[in-house]
């Protein structure tokens, strides 16, 4: 393929530019043409940066703090692979000086839960395939940056977050008194069901019971269906998704197949046993990319079989509970 990016965008060397205020901009070159698709900066704030793949119900992540410059770019490479993305960015951060912190791929950094667990620009201006995307993050002195890459069929998509450099000129201070925002603090297991929902957007329906290999759902009754068809009829504007999961065994397009059964059948179940319309939900299957423990022993193969429910709609009625009382 044809690389245009130094075409296209000569001035993306890799480079430090110093907006008035704020810190060095961290610039890398596309290996293709390519167009900033959205930008964000904040002039001093913390980030989570991930340093190992998701696991135990959460991605690991270090804290760092400094201005923050966060930038996603929609790349002309039909055709082309996360690795010819994210190989030559890679480079360039460590001829830059950059040590290498983490890097993972799709099925490794662990799918849907890794990408929902990190720091995302939102679709259409960054689009991450669950199945096929690659993560990387390096460090230089107080220095952090992490890479994503994904693709559709008729492009690629690059977000880079990198966080300190040099501050070029003081922020200016004001004498306000109000506090700092508190960190979010996650919701208990035992929280009602739609605060869990609404503050986490995923909750996995835990009591479910699926053997190995199969996509019937045990017979019940199951107290979480019960929790969310209760949440879902207090809440009839708002649509979820049950995202279906499976352990390792077979390969991953039967998986996928059969994910997305486990999830159909617990769909079926809350339109046909508990009366939710069909429009409020919707079933999803992404097989093994996203487990949640160990394929090596049975105890973490059982866990990775389930089925999640996660939030679709993108806003909340001001009448909805905002905590999901009641639940």
């Amino acid at each position: 393929m044809k690389k245009t990016g130094k075409t296209l965008l000569s001035a993306l060397a890799l480079t430090l530019v110093a907006p008035m205020g704020l810190a060095q901009v961290l610039v890398l070159d596309m290996p293709f043409a390519a167009v900033p698709s959205v930008a964000r900066t904040e002039t001093l704030t913390s980030y989570a940066l991930p340093v190992a793949a998701f696991a135990h119900g959460a991605v690991p992540a270090r804290t760092v703090e400094g201005p923050l410059h966060q930038t996603a770019w929609r790349i002309d490479a039909a055709g082309a692979t996360t690795l010819e993305l994210l190989a030559p960015l890679r480079g360039q951060l460590d001829a830059a000086g950059f040590t290498p912190v983490f890097e993972c791929e799709a099925a490794t950094c662990g799918g849907f839960d890794f990408r929902y667990g990190t720091q995302i620009l939102p679709e259409p201006e960054m689009h991450v395939d669950l199945g096929d995307y690659r993560f990387y993050a390096a460090e230089r002195g107080a220095e952090v940056v992490s890479l994503i890459v994904s693709r559709t069929a008729a492009a690629g998509f690059v977000q880079m977050i990198h966080v300190g450099g040099r501050v070029t000129a003081t922020p200016s201070l004001t004498t306000s008194t109000k506090a700092p925002d508190p960190a979010p603090q996650p919701i208990a297991a035992t929280a009602p069901f739609g605060a869990r929902l609404l503050s986490g957007g995923a909750v996995a329906l835990e009591d479910l019971v699926f053997a190995s290999g199969a996509s019937t759902l045990a017979e019940g009754p199951f107290a979480s269906l019960s929790a969310l068809a209760d949440w879902l009829r207090q809440h009839p504007t708002l649509t979820v998704a049950l995202v279906g999961h499976t352990d390792a065994s077979g390969g991953l397009e039967g998986n996928i197949a059969l994910s997305r059964k486990r999830a159909e059948a617990v769909r079926q179940v809350l339109i046909t046993t508990e009366g939710i319309p069909a429009a409020q939900l919707e079933a999803q299957g992404v097989g093994y990319l996203s487990p949640r423990d160990t394929n090596l022993t049975d105890e973490g193969r059982e866990k990775n079989r389930r089925v999640e429910v996660i939030m679709t709609s993108t806003a909340v009625p001001p009448q909805d509970p905002p905590t999901g009382q009641g639940q």
